[in-house]
């Protein structure tokens, strides 16, 4: 099997072929179906499938929304519990001021550059996830992302 290439900034996101590829392809197309069936032979039945598929494609997004926000809650956790450990006495009562969005980026920053990033993070008021990875020049990896 080939190896894969070293995650970084430019490779980090990542796409559930079974998500991304089919799940919501087949939902969005449903809903397609049933609007142009509604035009074709309008009646209570027909708008009342454009009604299910709109409903259908609303809780698949909602499904994988769950899911991503549970993963946050999960991440925002071990980050602080990471930032307990490597930084210094003085920065550990400002660990409170991170957003989640900050951990969650900060999360790809390696321990030995964790520390510095962080109180720059807080001491500059950068917040954008993007902006706070684009920052990072040694990467730790995270395979496991949904």
């Amino acid at each position: 099997m080939p190896e894969q290439a070293p995650q970084t900034f430019a490779n980090h996101t990542r796409l559930d072929p079974l998500f991304h590829f089919f799940l919501l392809p087949v939902f969005f197309i449903t809903f397609l179906l049933t609007i142009w069936n509604l035009i074709k032979n309008f009646s209570f039945e027909s708008a009342w499938m454009v009604v299910v598929a709109v409903a259908a494609v609303v809780a698949v997004l909602k499904i994988r929304n769950y899911s991503l926000k549970a993963q946050d809650r999960i991440i925002r956790l071990e980050e602080r519990l990471r930032l307990e450990r490597l930084l210094p006495a003085e920065l550990r009562p400002r660990i409170p001021e991170f957003t989640t969005g900050q951990l969650i980026a900060l999360r790809f920053a390696s321990d030995g550059e964790l520390p510095g990033l962080a109180s720059r993070v807080l001491d500059e008021g950068i917040r954008g996830r993007r902006q706070i990875k684009q920052l990072i020049k040694d990467w730790r990896s995270d395979e496991v992302r949904a």
